[in-house]
């Protein structure tokens, strides 16, 4: 069977993870995982990726990150490739270090991005690298002992996790590390390890269930989400290949526009991205949401690309609508 090509949307958000070739170790020393990390922060600070969670383990890795002003497959390729070149070098080996192409699943971000990230992270508790939680604060190839503040890797980005459990850095915490630890006692999750179907429902008792009811549902091997979700991808999909025909002039891309927003509002456009509230950048960010959507972008795609949620992208295109 043809293997299906990636779906690689604007601002996307994907859990991506990459195998060693038979089972090779693709971390071997810890020049080799601090050059992979380096690759990493290039990219974030290049505006390639947004980093939200990451571990490293022998064979394998895995990151939750957002493509930025370039394709997921232009990043991973710059990852990759360089790593790849300095890992040989440095082990006096040749040929393949990876299994196959790095796998790639576009996700929902509500409610599988807190999932995802306390998913990831515990990696190395869950195969005993470490032994419990206490052990995993310290642990310097995850993300969590960045949010936990152990350890100080500027790139990754910490302050969109925290937000989700409170706006004091300290109590944040504390839920942060709570929730981590109700992972621990969940034990693996089917729902997120699953196949297409098993992603779009939420996990095989609902599969079951479903079928027994003669239930359908939209679903993809590629995608992390709802039926509901798996359908909309498609949709964009569809309707971005029918905007390149009609506008051939090209519609610009997201970056494009947040780009020509910043320089007018004056505001970087990292701000715009990462959620602050402060006026300016709440009344930029409403202008891009409105512009995106007078251009043809559907509201999950502006949504994703910038964090938010569709209904908050379709309210400020509303209220334009209003205004006028």
């Amino acid at each position: 069977m043809p293997r299906q090509s990636r779906l690689d949307a604007p601002g996307a958000l994907h859990h991506v993870i990459g195998r060693g070739i038979e089972n090779t170790q693709i971390f071997r020393s810890r020049k080799d995982r601090e050059d992979f990390l380096k690759r990493l922060a290039d990219l974030s600070e290049a505006g390639a990726l947004a980093i939200y969670a990451w571990a490293l383990m022998d064979t394998h890795f895995h990151l939750l990150l957002r493509s930025g002003n370039q394709s997921l497959s232009q990043s991973m390729r710059r990852l990759l490739t360089g790593y790849v070149v300095n890992f040989n070098r440095r082990h006096k080996r040749y040929g393949h270090l990876f299994q196959n192409r790095y796998k790639s699943i576009l996700c929902e971000e509500d409610p599988y991005f807190l999932q995802l990230v306390r998913y990831i992270h515990l990696n190395p508790l869950r195969v005993g690298k470490v032994e419990n939680l206490k052990m995993l604060r310290s642990y310097p190839w995850t993300g969590y002992s960045v949010i936990m503040g152990k350890q100080e890797r500027k790139w990754q980005d910490v302050g969109k996790v925290l937000a989700y459990f409170g706006s004091r850095k300290r109590q944040a915490l504390a839920a942060y590390e709570e929730y981590v630890g109700e992972g621990v006692k969940a034990g693996k999750r089917a729902d997120l390890t699953g196949g297409g179907l098993v992603r779009s429902l939420g996990g095989w008792a609902e599969v079951v269930s479903a079928r027994r009811r003669g239930e359908k549902t939209a679903s993809d091997a590629r995608i992390l989400g709802k039926g509901e979700f798996v359908e909309e991808v498609f949709s964009e999909a569809e309707e971005r290949i029918k905007e390149t025909l009609r506008w051939r002039g090209g519609v610009p891309n997201l970056e494009t526009l947040l780009a020509r927003v910043a320089k007018e509002e004056k505001i970087r456009s990292e701000e715009i991205r990462r959620g602050s509230r402060r006026r300016p950048v709440a009344k930029a960010r409403k202008r891009l949401c409105q512009i995106a959507k007078q251009m043809g972008y559907s509201g999950a795609a502006v949504a994703r690309y910038l964090g938010v949620t569709t209904s908050l992208v379709n309210y400020y295109a509303s209220s334009l609508e209003k205004e006028d």
